[in-house]
């Protein structure tokens, strides 16, 4: 649209009549560049606030399109650019709601879309459907955190769920490894980069163990603060709980409920870490032997940490 110069309006595609409807609709060019079907879903997710929706002749007209391969030639790194622009957005649950509404997540994130049908117990899922589950997980975190990492990893923390066979439903039985190779897997085929997902893998691979953290044994306890690397990089313990949080909150029923198994590791943590590997340090030892020491120290820390929670 555009006002000449005697301020009359040139709208030769009725967006004016668009707006009004609040309806985003494809113009002939649309489909000259695949890119464009992801700008859709997120603008459909930016103005959603705004009460603006994809027009039905629009959806009909992408679907179609992608039945015929419109996305078989998207460049990775484009596709993931826009996916990240949507993580940083106010609402990138509706980003992904609206790649479904186009018949395109299936395409772009089949590990996620799979994730859609498959029942979880509904005793611990009141939502019973994973994919409707991992939506909520993400929405939770954005509430806790801006960091479209944490978002990232939120979105992708259940994907092991999507393969177990439908014959063991609703039960998934260590789907924690076998998210892992889906993750990885994700991330490797649209060059996500390693901040993302270092923290999505560990938050896939771990976050069961942060919901049943004061379970845990000091050294299993220790295990995961290593794998975590969060003796040398302490915010990645706060984005993994974070993330841990969002994915025990965005459960129907459950999204103001406590989450005092952040608090525990926090504390185990600021136990271990008061270990000072300095002062163990001893010239006739090898590193493996060095090494040992500070475990074990820090591995009494823990418990000593441990015994003084379940004692508060």
């Amino acid at each position: 649209m555009a006002l000449n110069q005697n301020k009359r309006l040139i709208d030769p595609l009725n967006g004016r009549s668009d707006l009004e409807k609040r309806l985003l609709r494809h113009t002939p060019a649309f489909f000259d560049d695949p890119i464009r079907t992801l700008r859709l879903a997120r603008f459909a997710a930016r103005y959603a606030r705004l009460g603006f929706t994809i027009a039905q002749e629009t959806i009909d007209a992408v679907q179609r399109q992608i039945a015929h391969g419109l996305l078989d030639g998207l460049v990775p790194e484009r596709a993931w650019g826009e996916i990240q622009r949507a993580l940083e957005g106010d609402r990138p649950s509706r980003f992904f709601q609206a790649l479904r509404e186009l018949n395109a997540l299936g395409v772009i994130l089949p590990e996620v879309e799979r994730l859609f049908g498959v029942p979880q117990p509904e005793k611990y899922h009141p939502e019973i459907d994973t994919g409707i589950h991992v939506l909520m997980v993400l929405d939770r975190a954005c509430a806790l955190s801006t960091d479209p990492a944490v978002r990232f990893a939120a979105l992708v923390h259940d994907l092991g769920k999507g393969t177990t066979p439908p014959d063991q439903w609703p039960r998934h039985t260590a789907h924690e490894a076998r998210g892992v190779k889906l993750v990885d897997r994700l991330c490797k085929r649209l060059k996500i980069p390693n901040p993302y997902h270092t923290l999505a893998r560990l938050v896939c691979e771990y976050h069961t163990h942060s919901h049943r953290a004061e379970e845990l044994k000091p050294g299993t306890l220790l295990k995961l603060l290593n794998a975590l690397d969060c003796f040398r990089r302490p915010q990645r313990l706060e984005d993994f709980l974070i993330a841990c949080q969002a994915d025990m909150q965005g459960r129907t029923g459950f999204e103001q409920a406590p989450y005092p198994q952040a608090a525990y590791l926090r504390q185990i943590y600021q136990a271990a870490s008061g270990v000072d590997p300095g002062s163990l340090i001893d010239p006739s030892l090898d590193g493996n032997a060095i090494r040992k020491k500070i475990e074990h120290a820090r591995s009494l820390a823990i418990t000593q940490a441990k015994k003084a929670w379940n004692n508060h």
